[in-house]
């Protein structure tokens, strides 16, 4: 695919849509239940990944986290457990789609539980309220809307679990292509504009992550999704 020609955002958003496509079909086909692990789980995603858009290649591994491992973030590999009634269950997947990388996580709870549905719902207005402040700003530096997001976590009363809260996303392979620096990652050690261009001159698109943690530790949930588009 010739990418100099095509608009970055277009392909981008494109990608989102067919990640969102295969979480929806994820739900409705009820793959996310009790009595499986979560590399059964993950597997299951990929071939129903390969049956709706033929998908074979990620950019990022393959992340299934239940129970007690929602706590995890995305470098640490803990036991592969097997899901149970009542737990936490996050997804986040980088499909590649025609060269370009997608980057969602969401999180679904198995069976009724209150207090655990109560971190789902607060997910999305952490990450409502980030975008919304960046968007607002979008020269701020990646350190600024890191603490932003730290903030925002405890209003609700939960934790922040991650050590960054998110990165750049663009045509496979991005991390090839712009390197691994603390520049590319919304975090404490990021202090650039994220607004700045590339080292190719080009306009940069970021993911944006949420990873809220249960103050005692028992559990935890994860958002994520374009911060610029």
């Amino acid at each position: 695919m010739d990418t100099t020609i095509t608009s970055p955002k277009t392909e981008l958003l494109k990608a989102k849509q067919k990640a969102e496509h295969l979480f929806r079909e994820t739900e409705q086909r009820r793959l996310i239940r009790a009595g499986v692990t979560e590399r059964e789980l993950s597997n299951q995603i990929y071939e129903l990944a390969k049956e709706l858009f033929g998908i074979k290649k990620y950019w990022h591994k393959r992340v299934v986290r239940a129970g007690i491992n929602t706590l995890c973030p995305y470098r640490e590999n803990p036991p592969n457990l097997t899901i149970q009634d009542g737990d936490l269950v996050f997804l986040d997947f980088g499909p590649v789609f025609e060269d370009w990388e997608a980057d969602l996580g969401r999180t679904f709870l198995v069976g009724h539980a209150p207090d655990k549905q109560a971190i789902i719902d607060d997910l999305e207005k952490v990450f409502q309220q980030a975008k919304q402040y960046y968007l607002n700003k979008p020269n701020m530096t990646g350190k600024e809307l890191f603490n932003y997001v730290v903030n925002c976590s405890k209003q609700p009363g939960w934790l922040y679990g991650g050590p960054h809260a998110g990165h750049l996303i663009g045509v496979f392979p991005h991390e090839k292509h712009l390197g691994e620096c603390p520049d590319n990652y919304i975090c404490t050690g990021n202090n650039k504009p994220m607004n700045d261009l590339d080292v190719k001159g080009q306009q940069r698109h970021w993911i944006l992550e949420v990873h809220l943690v249960e103050p005692e530790r028992q559990y935890g949930a994860f958002y994520e999704d374009l911060l610029t588009i």
